[in-house]
């Protein structure tokens, strides 16, 4: 395994600040005015050229050789959180999801509550229905562990729906979870949320590596910050068109089983909507290699990115994915320092290659011949035999031996 990329002190500082600023925005899916503004702000000191869509997703162009936007980074800036779904009687509130986590991970999360009609918000924390052993004993172990079964205690005078009312929170007001960020004396990062402000961090600061320095890129490059990610349709519109290589940076999972680790980037193979890119994963791969940038490969089961939502949508792109490690997603979530500037080599070496297969690539269709099947290598003449059903199989490739046979079954 090589060792981590150098990366430029002020560049990693500045990173750090960009990524605790994010975490400290609420910014659930269906709630990102606020952390589409401060990004926006980002792009706009940079001197970096970008537009948003009519739902408020934000494409910026990183100027490029190419006449067209040949690539694209895609993160996104929405995270978990909840909604209120019941003013309880209690005066507490009940709660459903707004992304796919476990109510587990919430239960104890200080919350900020966002009303429609006010700029300011109103703090509570989750907590479970039986909430003290002082009062239900060995009960507070055994209650289930669902979304039914945990509710929020508003930070007010509060025991009816009425007063609940009274200070504007209603259904479908929604509830972000304090991200609480920490940087540990070990360069860790703990927080909420890191998924994938962290991803949306290592994006804004290549972005301003390219605006301070102007490496002259091969390709114009978009960089997307989607919105609604976490529910599963965050890419599925806004890509510009004609994208020809599109990387997703998104958390890589830590896990028993796994093998991301918060130390190095992650180039993922492969996951729950199916297997990314074979040329450009592997040429990610490779280029980790070549500039020593600690990296691993990995498969996830239950994970779906940006990428799979702008694939299904139909976008014609070669599709990847790489990523800090995270341990604990989608709840206390960890990372260390080492692992986004890894990440960030990683996307700079590969933004100041030429696309995977260049002349290829920058069109979006073309004839037989011309396809670079030879960089994936083809089944061998006896699997190929096997495979028609040969009742022996061939023999070593000879001077006077063709493939496959003739019409009378000669070779």
């Amino acid at each position: 395994m090589s060792q981590p990329s150098a990366m430029p002190d002020a560049e990693r500082t500045w990173m750090i600040d960009t990524l605790l600023a994010l975490l400290q925005t609420p910014s659930p899916t269906g709630r990102t005015d606020a952390v589409m503004q401060l990004i926006g702000e980002v792009f706009d000191d940079l001197g970096v050229p970008f537009s948003l869509t009519r739902r408020g997703a934000l494409i910026a162009e990183l100027p490029g050789e190419s006449p067209s936007v040949d690539r694209a980074i895609v993160v996104h800036a929405d995270t978990v959180g909840a909604m209120v779904s019941r003013l309880k009687d209690n005066g507490r509130l009940q709660l459903i999801s707004v992304g796919t986590f476990s109510a587990r991970f919430a239960a104890g999360a200080r919350v900020r509550i966002l009303c429609d009609e006010s700029t300011e918000f109103i703090t509570g924390t989750i907590l479970p229905l039986k909430a003290s052993g002082h009062a239900f004993g060995d009960a507070v172990d055994t209650q289930p562990t669902d979304w039914d079964h945990i509710e929020v205690r508003v930070d007010r005078r509060v025991s009816s729906p009425d007063d609940l009312r009274q200070l504007g929170i209603q259904v479908g007001d929604f509830v972000a979870l304090m991200a609480g960020p920490e940087l540990t004396h070990d360069g860790f990062v703990v927080s909420r949320h890191l998924d994938d402000q962290a991803g949306v961090a290592v994006a804004l600061t290549l972005a301003k590596h390219v605006a301070d320095h102007g490496p002259r890129l091969p390709h114009r490059t978009a960089v997307m910050v989607t919105i609604a990610e976490e529910v599963g349709y965050g890419a599925s519109t806004g890509l510009p068109a004609g994208i020809a290589e599109m990387i997703t940076v998104d958390n890589a999972v830590c896990a028993p089983g796994l093998q991301s680790r918060e130390d190095a980037v992650t180039v993922l193979m492969a996951d729950l909507h199916g297997p990314y890119d074979y040329h450009l994963s592997r040429q990610l791969c490779r280029l980790a290699d070549e500039h020593g940038i600690r990296s691993v490969r990995d498969v996830f089961r239950f994970y779906r990115s940006d990428a799979a939502a702008a694939i299904e949508a139909g976008a014609g792109t070669r599709a990847a994915l790489v990523g800090p490690g995270v341990d604990g997603s989608h709840g206390w979530e960890r990372t260390h320092l080492d692992s986004l500037a890894a990440t960030y080599a990683l996307l700079r070496e590969w933004l100041l290659t030429p696309l995977t297969f260049g002349d290829w690539d920058a069109h979006p269709s073309g004839e037989l011949r011309d396809f670079p099947s030879s960089h994936q290598p083809a089944p061998s003449e006896q699997w190929v035999a096997l495979s028609r059903g040969s009742d022996t199989e061939p023999g070593p490739a000879s001077p006077g031996r063709s493939w496959p046979p003739g019409p009378d079954g000669t070779h």
